[in-house]
């Protein structure tokens, strides 16, 4: 093996081997970590023979393709393409047949000779020549296809993306309107009705309430799907599909033929109501017994649709049937997944995920798989249908939103990555590198570096496929919403890999094809009208900072985060306009954890602090922070004499935490978002990342609920005051 092939490598693959850390120190990448990302991504570096002959053969590859899989090309941007062909053929006439995705068809004739040569390279004696091409058309935005000809024959094909400049904004934000709404994981929600669990309905009254106190929209953590067979593996951020939805979420009293007597009979009988009665009743989500009750009500009520609707041609067998055909193979892999999984379960073998199943069902394309599916049709169809429950109830909730006039309604969020163990991959497997994981190096969040389990996608498989997951994903998530958070927006340009068993700070950075990402992204949120917020914290590089912006992409800025060299904290007045200002997140202390210290005790019992001295200067850190935290409420007027200025003496008061809210509001971010824990003054955080199993992480349940919370007068007067600020703001900028 040379030295000079793994450094090519490296530079071809997109490794990074120099950073600055989140604390601006230049740091440099171990030699050793860049061979295992390479390992990861299906090198053999150990076999410099093999790895030779894989260099070459990919660079033959790609010379050997004249076109590239696939190109994203923005409007008001001249058009070129590069054609890659053997010398002797460069001096021709070619074609390039656009057939566009609105069922035009464009041709341009060119000769590569004429554009620019911008590489050469000799394969088996003959040398080719790339040139970059101007094409001289106009072309309308969407997915077309371009197909390169000569005298009628086709040489090669690849996608053509035609992207806008930048993402959606609704006109009430062009048009300078400042809105707020509040944030909530959505199984936290508390209902006299729900199962244990938030629901759908439950989404649809506190978009409803909220909406009525000039609220603009619900932000929700990830409602992707996990795993049925598998309850208590409930990380929103470690899911089994980020395609399809969770259907833990769905109200099962408000599903067609729950009212029918089999139901009825079924839940009323003391054991499960006693169930439900304690599922509904305990501080923590009980994943176990909300899935199996969810489960066993719903398989009722999809026997008697089942045997209503889903025999003969009745109009809610053909719209099942038309979502069935639209969700295509990706809606087969989570529905025979999860009914594969549960069958391994329920026979007691190992049954986590496909790294554990039998060789022959452990992968989707699978003819073994097949059979499964074939031999258990009725129970593939049952987790089709939760599927399509789930979606339409989502719909309804949406609806709810619009019908209140809120100009953005729900916001989604989209997790970075999957878990190992995960149908997303298991129907894929070519596009992950499973031998390497998400995470984030040394910064605030995690002093120690965080490893997510997530296995990342491929940057050159992605490219391949011609973008088509990451599309399917944007699309998918943005269907029935006003906004989507994509959470570590730095993805589209970097990702920490660690290969598997190494500790989070040995991991490195591979770069992605941003610029293309970013047009997609672009592309989708146009269609389907749906803002974009980018959660950009930890190390971020400033360049992915600015090309978010020139993309539409709005800035996530966490006031305890913004603070100058000195110490003090920005004013909010301060922030871009093309930001969503929030006070914490799901990965952060509540306010009264924060001013109490409570995560900093948590992180300490938890170990989450190698030494004492780090412990101490935290609290140090917290005891300045807090001081500068009055000093900028009091400066702005945001809080009135109730409030002392000496941080020795002031506890976390009410008086202390809406007028830390409103002081956010009367900020220039043109979003802003609240979390419902924090309205409720509660202690404990929902999530403590860098722990698992050590801390009872998205489980927490609101201390109130929701009747409550709207019924409570000075929380609707907290609202109120919220909604007049940001109309004062609008007025004023």
């Amino acid at each position: 093996m040379t030295a000079s092939l793994i450094d090519y490598l490296v530079e071809y693959r997109g490794i990074e081997s120099n950073y600055h850390d989140a604390w601006g120190k230049p740091t440099t990448i171990a030699a050793a970590t860049k061979e295992k990302l390479l390992k990861a991504m299906g090198y053999d570096v150990d076999d410099s023979n093999a790895l030779q002959q894989l260099a070459e053969d990919e660079v033959n590859h790609t010379w050997l393709s004249p076109l590239g899989p696939v190109q994203v090309i923005r409007t008001g941007i001249e058009f070129h393409i590069a054609v890659r062909l053997p010398i002797e053929l460069v001096d021709d006439k070619y074609e390039a047949v656009i057939s566009t995705e609105q069922g035009g068809e464009v041709v341009c004739s060119f000769v590569p000779v004429d554009g620019q040569l911008t590489n050469v390279a000799h394969i088996e004696d003959v040398e080719f020549q790339e040139y970059v091409v101007k094409l001289e058309v106009t072309l309308p935005l969407g997915y077309h296809s371009l197909s390169l000809q000569a005298d009628k024959d086709e040489l090669a094909n690849m996608r053509l993306i035609v992207a806008p400049q930048s993402c959606y904004k609704p006109q009430e934000i062009l048009d300078g309107k400042k809105v707020w709404g509040v944030s909530v994981q959505l199984y936290c929600l508390r209902s006299e009705t729900n199962w244990g669990i938030g629901d759908f309905s439950d989404l649809a009254y506190l978009l409803e309430k909220s909406a009525k106190q000039g609220a603009h929209f619900v932000g929700l953590n990830p409602i992707h799907a996990l795993y049925p067979a598998q309850p208590n593996a409930c990380s929103p951020y470690g899911p089994s599909s980020r395609r399809w939805l969770n259907f833990i979420y769905i109200d099962v009293t408000a599903v067609e033929g729950y009212e029918q007597k089999t139901v009825q009979d079924l839940i009323n009988t003391p054991e499960f109501a006693d169930k439900l009665r304690n599922s509904r009743n305990v501080e923590l989500v009980d994943y176990e017994t909300v899935t199996a009750l969810k489960l066993t009500a719903l398989e009722a009520v999809f026997e008697y649709q089942d045997t209503l609707y889903f025999s003969k041609n009745t109009k809610n067998n053909r719209a099942f049937k038309a979502f069935i055909s639209e969700g295509g193979d990706s809606l087969q892999t989570i529905a025979i997944y999860d009914a594969l999984q549960e069958s391994l379960a329920k026979k007691g073998e190992p049954s986590w995920g496909w790294p554990v199943f039998p060789e022959e069902l452990s992968d989707f394309h699978k003819s073994g798989v097949k059979a499964f599916a074939k031999k258990n049709k009725k129970r593939v169809k049952f987790f089709l249908w939760l599927q399509w429950q789930a979606a339409q109830q989502l719909e309804q909730a949406n609806q709810v939103a619009r019908d209140n006039n809120m100009c953005i309604g729900l916001y989604r969020d989209l997790a970075v990555g999957v878990s190992e163990g995960s149908a997303e991959i298991w129907g894929n497997k070519n596009l992950y590198c499973v031998g390497a994981s998400v995470g984030a190096p040394p910064d605030e969040l995690g002093p120690l570096g965080q490893t997510w389990g997530l296995p990342p996608m491929d940057p050159e498989k992605l490219y391949e496929q011609q973008y088509q997951p990451i599309i399917d994903l944007f699309r998918s998530n943005m269907y029935a919403t006003g906004a989507l958070r994509i959470d570590h927006v730095m993805a589209l340009l970097r990702l920490w890999w660690v290969s598997k068993g190494d500790d989070a700070t040995e991991g490195g950075y591979v770069y992605y094809p941003v610029d293309d990402l970013l047009g997609i992204l672009a592309l989708e949120s146009q269609r389907n009208k749906s803002m974009v917020i980018g959660e950009d914290l930890g190390t971020v590089p400033p360049e992915i900072r600015e090309k978010l912006a020139e993309n539409g992409v709005y800035s996530y800025r966490v006031f305890f985060f913004e603070q100058s060299k000195d110490g003090g904290f920005f004013s909010p007045e301060h922030y871009p306009k093309q930001s969503m200002a929030t006070l914490t997140t799901h990965d952060m202390p509540t306010l009264n954890g924060y001013w109490n210290c409570y995560d900093l005790e948590l992180g300490k019992d938890l170990s989450l602090y190698p030494t004492q001295e780090i412990l101490n200067g935290l609290y140090n850190s917290r005891h300045r922070n807090k001081q500068a935290i009055l000093d900028t409420l009091h400066a702005h007027h945001s809080v009135t004499d109730e409030v002392g200025y000496d941080v020795n003496y002031v506890g976390m008061s009410r008086a202390l935490n809406f007028g830390m809210q409103l002081h956010m509001a009367g900020g220039s971010s043109e979003l802003l978002s609240l979390q419902l824990e924090d309205w409720l003054a509660m202690d404990k955080p929902v999530n403590i990342p860098g722990t698992s199993s050590e801390y009872p992480n998205w489980r927490r349940k609101l201390t109130q609920d929701l009747h409550s919370i709207y019924s409570d007068d000075a929380l609707n007067k907290l609202a109120l005051d919220l909604t007049e600020m940001r109309k004062n703001v609008s007025r004023r900028i």
